[in-house]
């Protein structure tokens, strides 16, 4: 496609963008609703609407040439993905579970389930692989280092005995001789028959013609049928036209073409880099000393407007407060001075009642639930909308109605960058005149206030003094004279850091839930689809480690934990554990965004250590994990990730307040079954023909999960078998055998699950509010009976 094309769907995005923003911030706010379901039908609406507008900006950030529009959409981009990560929470909330399903919301907007696919932005990797590939190339030096592929130990021979060793070869020997002689008998059966031949009468001829003709006829129909019957399939729209399986010269010329735009992308902004450079230069070998005396000038003339006004020098703003900034807003003089004032008492006053606002907040907390029910159901405060606000008014004041007809090329404009780095410079500069001025200011007050110059500088003193206040412990580094190699290194040597796959979450193969809502509106809660899943995971995993802005903005989710159905203790002693909990809490922030697996995690949580297990003593991370997970904040992107297949056996309230997101991964229904068949026979080489019932195969194989259906299907599609395809096609019959040996995920196990997760503090309070709904409904019944009774 075209520039123009990705321009237009910037617009597009934009202008369903404006709309929702209408809505989200309308000129009343909006009462509160008191239905549950209403609710929580229009927050759903606006995450599909948000999920369209994202998959849009992400296409047009990833192929739009111009390096200056692609930083305004990039700006937006993070905003409307930080909206749609709010959306999600608020809903999880509301409807206490972490999988929604929209299918009528769908319906609704006439979409597909293939456009609430959740996108990964491909910047996440573009734009940081550099430092993946030096990540990359370290690690595997490491690796080279410290030898950690262990060689394999040659099999140890056992003893035997010389009657044992006899009877082998004799056993040998007697198969060797009987393969023999039934090759003998089958040769002499041979001869015995060529011997026994006789010449052919006529009668048997024709009988044999009669077979041939007939065998052959029946070929010929059967294969003229076949052929009409994938005429009358293409014909109807039933099944794809051969000639579409093969990607048509179109599509291999839109491919090329998005290459060419990638390479001309990266040249327009290798030029964008060096005109910054060059502009940076020329802006302070030109304007940079008159634009600082122009300040200077501007800063002498409010020291003298204070002095005519209140009759004596102001005292200078501070940095944190924003400096000189202050002075060149459109105020007077007595307004500045009165503004200065007042920060200076919020700032005293704010400072003793951090304690009482701690007490305070856990019983608004308490009693939010309360207020929500009598007022109604609102919306969440945003750290975004205020941004996309921003963003999109920049976009039609500015973007919406520029005329480019020069720029064909989509090459960066060097009057924008000018502007832009003017504000840079001038933020600069200010910082060293507000040094030179306040030595100035100083010099003015001593020369003509001589009595009040030593109260200034007394003042001055307490209330940096004042400012001091408490200061926070800092976190200690107990390996502050190591590199990140040598910490690396450890981690590499002890089997804590690992070399990870290179995996796409669209390998992740799931159908989408058709009927959640429907199973919801009777009362029977469904298992999530592995579409599900995917979905989840993209959310609370892979946006917020992508994006910094939307990490630090964003609901911080610091650890998951993924349950379904079916340790590395190195540092001993507690000093040990202390060390090896901050080596790797070190390396992940210095490496993020960056993910921390624990496998089985719930054997740091034990109910009770099974015996085989008490040397290793998993439980002693219970305490120092969770103290270290607290020192995770919003700009740090570490990832907890949790797996376990056995959460039964540990301390369900614990767990809970470790992983603050817990999600059932269930096993796969009947859709995501075919797709996983259809794909992975595929995968493995492996033809997927009329022949092969896919749909039976998906049936029978219920229970059964993606991991096994891998190993089916590698025992199964043999090199061997991949040759012998084109005579003998592959059928489900050949896949039924080897999946008969393994042992399914049965149902009991499953809602084993499902009872464990009702526990759990989001289970809990979906029965709650579900118990809740039911009491509603039965309450108007119970008054019609009473008045029946009454007349009666």
């Amino acid at each position: 496609m075209s520039q123009r094309t990705y321009n237009k769907m910037w617009a597009d995005a934009h202008l369903e963008l404006s709309r929702l923003l209408t809505e989200e911030l309308p000129a009343e706010p909006l009462h509160p609703e008191k239905d549950r379901v209403v609710f929580f039908q229009r927050v759903a609406m606006f995450y599909v609407r948000y999920i369209q507008i994202f998959r849009q900006l992400e296409t047009v950030y990833d192929l739009l040439v111009h390096p200056q529009k692609r930083r305004v959409i990039r700006a937006i981009l993070d905003g409307v993905i930080g909206r749609l990560l709010e959306l999600k929470n608020e809903m999880v909330e509301k409807e206490f579970s972490e999988y929604h399903y929209m299918d009528d919301v769908l319906h609704d907007l006439k979409l597909r389930p293939a456009d609430l696919e959740i996108p990964i932005p491909c910047y996440f990797v573009t734009e940081c692989s550099r430092e993946l590939k030096e990540r990359k190339t370290m690690l595997t030096e490491i690796l080279k280092l410290v030898q950690v592929s262990e060689r394999p130990q040659p099999p140890l021979l056992k003893k035997m005995s010389p009657e044992v060793a006899i009877k082998i070869i004799q056993v040998a020997e007697r198969a060797r001789q009987g393969r023999l002689r039934a090759k003998l008998n089958e040769e002499s059966r041979n001869m015995n028959r060529m011997y026994r031949t006789k010449e052919p009468e006529p009668a048997d001829i024709e009988l044999a013609a009669l077979c041939i003709q007939k065998v052959w006829r029946g070929h010929v129909e059967r294969k003229k049928t076949k052929i009409a019957r994938d005429e009358e399939m293409i014909f109807l729209g039933m099944a794809m036209d051969p000639r579409h399986q093969v990607p048509c010269p179109a599509e291999i010329k839109a491919q090329a073409n998005e290459s060419c735009t990638r390479i001309k992308q990266q040249e327009h902004e290798e030029d964008f880099q060096k005109s910054i450079l060059a502009v940076r230069k020329q802006l302070r070998d030109v304007e940079s000393h008159d634009m600082s005396e122009k300040m200077k000038d501007q800063i002498r003339e409010w020291f003298i407007e204070c002095r005519d006004a209140t009759g004596s020098f102001p005292d200078y703003p501070n940095d944190e407060d924003g400096g000189s900034a202050l002075i060149f807003a459109e105020k007077n003089p007595q307004q500045l001075m009165e503004e200065i004032a007042e920060k200076e008492k919020e700032d005293s006053n704010n400072r003793p009642k951090v304690k009482e606002e701690k007490r305070e907040k856990g019983k608004k907390e308490k009693g939010k639930a309360e207020e929500e029910e009598e007022a109604g159901l609102k919306m969440l405060p945003s750290a975004f909308l205020s941004d996309l606000e921003v963003e999109n008014k920049t976009f039609v004041d500015f973007w919406q109605t520029r005329d480019e007809c020069t720029n064909f090329n989509q090459r960066h404009e060097v009057e924008l960058i000018k502007e832009d780095k003017r504000k840079v410079m001038e933020a600069e500069l200010r910082v060293q005149v507000d040094e030179q001025m306040r030595q100035e200011l100083a010099e003015w007050k001593l020369a003509v206030d001589k009595d009040k110059g030593g109260k200034t500088k007394a003042n001055a003193k307490k209330k940096k003094g004042s400012k001091s206040g408490k200061r926070k412990k800092k976190e200690k580094d107990l390996t502050a004279d190591r590199t990140l190699e040598s910490l690396c290194q450890e981690l590499v040597e002890l089997g804590l850091l690992k070399k990870a796959n290179n995996v796409h979450l669209q390998d992740y193969l799931g159908d989408f839930s058709y009927l959640g809502t429907t199973l919801r509106q009777y009362d029977i809660e469904p298992m999530p689809s592995l579409s599900d899943v995917r979905q989840v995971i993209s959310l609370y995993a892979i946006l917020p480690l992508g994006s910094q802005v939307v990490h630090e903005k964003a609901p911080l989710i610091k650890a998951i934990l993924l349950t379904g159905p079916t340790g590395v203790g190195k540092y001993p002693g507690k000093n040990g554990l202390a060390m090896m909990l901050h080596i790797v809490f070190k390396v992940a922030r210095l490496l993020q965004p960056s993910v921390i697996l624990i496998e089985d995690a719930e054997k740091m949580f034990y109910k009770k250590v099974p015996k085989e297990e008490k040397e290793l003593d998993p439980k002693r991370l219970k305490k120092d994990l969770p103290k270290f997970l607290k020192m995770i904040k919003g700009e740090d992107r570490v990832l907890i990730v949790g797996t376990t297949r056995d959460p039964h056996s540990s301390d369900i309230k614990s767990l809970c307040k470790m992983y603050s997101k817990i999600i059932l991964i269930p096993r796969p229904d009947y859709g995501s079954r075919y797709i996983l068949w259809k794909q992975l026979i595929k995968k493995h080489s492996g033809e997927v023909t009329k022949s092969l019932d896919l749909s039976s195969l998906a049936k029978i194989s219920d229970g059964y999960t993606p991991g096994h259906m891998v190993q089916v299907i590698q025992s199964v599609v043999t090199k061997r078998r991949i040759l012998q395809q084109a005579n003998k096609p592959l059928t489900a019959a050949e896949f039924v055998a080897p999946l008969a040996k393994i042992d399914p995920v049965f149902q009991e196990e499953e809602e084993a699950l499902k009872n464990w997760y009702a526990k759990t503090p989001l289970g809990k309070k979906r029965i709650k509010a579900a118990t809740g709904r039911e009491e509603e409904d039965e309450a108007p019944v119970k008054g019609k009976d009473k008045k029946k009774k009454g007349k009666k």
